[in-house]
C-alpha cells in the first residue's frame, strides 16, 4: 500500500512512533460520558490504529488531504461511513455528533491556535480534548498567571477547561521530523461550560488586555470601562498576566455595573 507524502502546506509532520500514539490516546478519559472520538489530521493512522481498537468509543477521523483521505479508506474499510474529507475548521459537528464528544489529534502546528479556537467555540459539545502542539503552544495552553506565556489563548481555555501538560515528544518521533519540540495536552471541560458574567464582554475585556500587555488595564481597557466610577477598583492598577481567570469574570461584572 503507498504511502502518504508529507505536505509542508498542510504541516504535516507523521508520529511514527507506537508507544507514543498509544500514550496520547490513554489521555482519553470516556468516563467523562462521551461515546464517540474525532481524530484530527489521522495522516496515516498511527493514532486510528489505536483509536478503532478502542469498545469504550465510536472513532471518527477527519482529514482536508485527498491523499491521507483514500490511504485511511483502505487501510480501514470497516470504518469507511466514519472517514471524513473536509476541512475541520468549516466543519458542523452538529450533523455529526448529537451529544458530547472528545477530539485528539497530532494537530497540524500551523493552525494550532484556530483549531483551539474552534475547540472554544465549540465548548458545549467538545468535553474532551487530547492534542499534540508545538510545546511552545502546549505550555502557553496551560500557563498560569504571571508567567510570559500566560496570555489570551491561555484565559479562554482555562476559563472552560481544566488545562493540563502531559509531556513532551521529541523531533525524533516524526516522519519528517519538525524543528521544535511538541507537546501533549489534555483540556477537560469543567462542569459548567458558561461563565457567571456578559461573556462576549467577558472576551473584549481579555482581548484589549493583552492586546496591550505592557499597560495597566485602566489604560488597557480605556474604551470599556468608566473612568468616572471605577477609579478605586485595584485591579484596574494591574496588568492582564496578572489577573486569574476569576479576576477577569470579577472584572467584567464589575465593568458591567459601573456603565
Amino acid at each position: 500500500m503507498s504511502l502518504v507524502r508529507a505536505k509542508k502546506h498542510l504541516g504535516q509532520h507523521f508520529l511514527t512512533d507506537k508507544n507514543i500514539a498509544t500514550r496520547i490516546v490513554n489521555g482519553l478519559n470516556p468516563t467523562r460520558g462521551y461515546t464517540q472520538v474525532l481524530e484530527v489530521g489521522p495522516g496515516m493512522g498511527i493514532l486510528s490504529d489505536v483509536l478503532l481498537q478502542q469498545t469504550a468509543y465510536e472513532t471518527y477521523l477527519i482529514d482536508i488531504d485527498t491523499e491521507s483521505y483514500d490511504f485511511l479508506l483502505k487501510q480501514y474499510p470497516t470504518a469507511a461511513s466514519r472517514i471524513i474529507n473536509a476541512d475541520f475548521l468549516e466543519m458542523d459537528f452538529g450533523t455529526i455528533f448529537k451529544n458530547d464528544f472528545a477530539i485528539i489529534g497530532n494537530f497540524p502546528y500551523n493552525i494550532s491556535s484556530q483549531i483551539l479556537f474552534k475547540v472554544l467555540d465549540n465548548r458545549h459539545q467538545v468535553v474532551e480534548v487530547v492534542g499534540m502542539f508545538q510545546k511552545e503552544v502546549a505550555e502557553r495552553c496551560a500557563s498560569k498567571p504571571g508567567s510570559k506565556e500566560y496570555g489570551i489563548l491561555s484565559v479562554f481555555l482555562q476559563a472552560y477547561y481544566k488545562v493540563e501538560y502531559l509531556f513532551t515528544v521529541k523531533a525524533g518521533a516524526f516522519n519528517p521530523p519538525p524543528k521544535v519540540l511538541s507537546g501533549v495536552i489534555r483540556l477537560t471541560r469543567n462542569e459548567v461550560a458558561t461563565l457567571n458574567c456578559d461573556e462576549k464582554l467577558f472576551w473584549q475585556v481579555v482581548k484589549a488586555g493583552f492586546n496591550q500587555r505592557r499597560k495597566t488595564l485602566r489604560n488597557a481597557l480605556s474604551s470599556l470601562i468608566n473612568k468616572e466610577k471605577m477609579t478605586e477598583e485595584p485591579l484596574l492598577d494591574l496588568r492582564a498576566e496578572r489577573l486569574t481567570v476569576t479576576n477577569f469574570v470579577d472584572l467584567t461584572n464589575m465593568i458591567t455595573a459601573n456603565r
